[in-house]
């Protein structure tokens, strides 16, 4: 059980979370929903025991699973294998190790005390289930999407929706009673998506869940904590529902139809007694009574919670694009390899001035790989790249990467186009970054708030070539309407690797490139089905 009393959360000196108190109970399935920078990924992380509370308390009893939104499987971990990771849920790789010692320690000195304790150590292992351990880890990376080739890798040389799934499994495989799981369907193909929609409606524990995945908050919980917080200016309050997401939607929409109703006729009263306030005030007969009025105006403004403001939506627009030459980027023979592994070989393609290519493949055929070669990050090991006349081009890194941790939004914005405060303000603002934010650091922000900066980064740039690595990650659906919108109608070109069905849809590829195989073909709707598996 999770139980959360009087719970305060702060960020950047702004109350995102104030007083709130709830539980979590076994069998409970809470999806927790707001804008996007509303705090949603902060209250997680105060949950997931990463932040502690200004004020109040978190407790939960039993074993506890968090996956944050961007987890960091540490650097020193690069050189374990993804099933070793995977096997710390239950601490199976250590107990694995200790025997294995006991092991060569009984061979090198085959003494009555050394053959005890290995023998020991291994029954105690075996009764445990320590043999089948291992079936189950695999069982479960399998139905995320990882096969046996991929859990023999590294840590270090898996992209990072990769380590994201072997991070999922680690935790699904621990056999928490409570899971806090924030955004765990980025990165997943359908089938991936499909298997933990199913793990998490058969799971008996507590579960909180921030998705934006709206199939999973209507299948697979049966409670809504709205945070309620319109504008970063706002205190939050944390809002209960019953039932699934549509359900809390149609709630939703009807308190805040009501909470407009009584604020329009709280107003008209307001007005009325300011009107019999600026009538007598003046006449000495009328003071005590006008003063009782101001004093009913007072209670009634300070008794105003307003609740229900509609949230902006965001108006993006793109610069029109630089011209350029006909033939935008042509590739021939390229190949990628890592130390342990390859990824792609004899990869040819050519992207025309204002042609959409969509690259889709299987997790770990070298997507991220291919747009990272594109962006100037990696060198191919063979093959040659060539970017037509006066070609500009833009990166959205899936990751972040591209990102100043440590600098401001603004100090971000300027350092990628360039441009005067005013400027960068102004494009910041078409994303909804506003206010005192654009001096927070980017560290700071949310999933789909760090989203929305690259996305920015990107809008106040001159570019005539966009490489997106999937753009909706983290975005609230308003948000990816939005984007989604602009990007069909700018007329560049884009080279773009999505899960998102609906959005690849949106934008009208002309080709698709399927990797690792490097074939190239014309886009026709059949090929949604293999979006939806990449």
């Amino acid at each position: 059980m999770l139980r959360a009393e009087g719970l305060s959360v702060e960020i950047g000196g702004r109350t995102v979370v104030d007083r709130a108190t709830f539980t979590v109970a076994a069998r409970d399935k809470v999806g927790v929903v707001g804008r996007n920078g509303a705090g949603k990924t902060t209250l997680m992380r105060v949950l997931g025991g990463e932040l502690d509370p200004t004020a109040g308390s978190v407790r939960a009893s039993g074993a506890y699973g968090y996956l944050p939104q961007d987890p960091r499987i540490p650097g020193v971990f690069d050189t374990r294998t993804a099933i070793s990771h995977v096997l710390t849920g239950r601490g199976i790789d250590a107990e694995r190790e200790r025997i294995e010692k006991l092991r060569v320690a009984m061979e090198a000195e085959p003494s009555t005390r050394n053959i005890e304790r290995y023998t020991r150590a291994e029954e105690a292992f075996r009764v445990s289930g320590g043999y089948s351990a291992e079936s189950e880890a695999r069982s479960i990376a399998a139905g995320l999407g990882l096969d046996d080739m991929r859990l023999g890798l590294a840590l270090g040389s898996m992209s990072g929706g990769e380590r994201r799934r072997i991070e999922l499994a680690r935790i699904l495989f621990a056999g928490s009673d409570v899971l806090c799981l924030d955004e765990p369907t980025n990165h997943l193909d359908v089938d991936a998506r499909d298997w933990l929609l199913q793990f998490l409606r058969q799971y008996r524990g507590a579960l909180v869940v921030i998705s934006h995945d709206l199939e999973l908050l209507d299948e697979a919980i049966t409670r809504v904590l709205h945070l309620d917080r319109p504008d970063d200016a706002d205190v939050g309050a944390v809002v209960e529902y019953r039932g699934t997401y549509s359900q809390y939607r149609k709630a939703r929409a009807a308190d805040e139809e009501r909470a407009e109703r009584e604020a329009r006729t709280r107003q008209r009263e307001i007005d009325r007694l300011q009107r019999v306030v600026d009538r007598f005030g003046a006449k000495a007969t009328k003071a005590a009574m006008a003063h009782n009025v101001e004093r009913r105006i007072a209670r009634l403004s300070d008794g105003h919670v307003e609740r229900g403001r509609t949230e902006r939506g965001l108006r993006l627009r793109l610069p029109d694009p630089p011209s350029c030459g006909r033939t935008v980027v042509d590739a021939t023979s390229l190949c990628m390899a890592y130390e342990t592994h390859h990824v792609f070989d004899d990869v040819s393609f050519s992207v025309g001035r204002g042609e959409r290519l969509v690259v889709v493949g299987l997790n770990g055929a070298g997507k991220t790989t291919l747009l990272r070669v594109l962006a100037g990050e990696l060198e191919p090991r063979l093959g040659d790249l060539q970017f037509g006349y006066q070609v500009k081009v833009g990166y959205f890194a899936q990751e972040h990467d591209n990102l100043s941790a440590e600098e401001s939004l603004l100090e971000n914005q300027r350092a990628a186009t360039g441009a005067d405060d005013q400027t960068c303000r102004s494009v910041l603002a078409m994303f909804g970054l506003t206010g005192d934010k654009v001096h927070q650091q980017a560290a700071t922000l949310s999933g789909g708030e760090r989203t929305k900066l690259s996305l920015a980064m990107l809008a106040g740039g001159r570019h005539n070539v966009l490489l997106l690595d999937e753009p909706t990650n983290n975005l609230d659906p308003s948000s990816r309407e939005a984007v989604a919108h602009v990007l069909s109608d700018w007329p560049g070109t884009m080279i773009l690797v999505s899960h998102d069905t609906w959005f690849v849809e949106q934008l009208a590829p002309t080709h698709v490139l399927v990797l690792p195989d490097g074939d190239v073909d014309h886009w026709g709707r059949d090929w949604l089905g293999v979006v939806g598996l990449s």
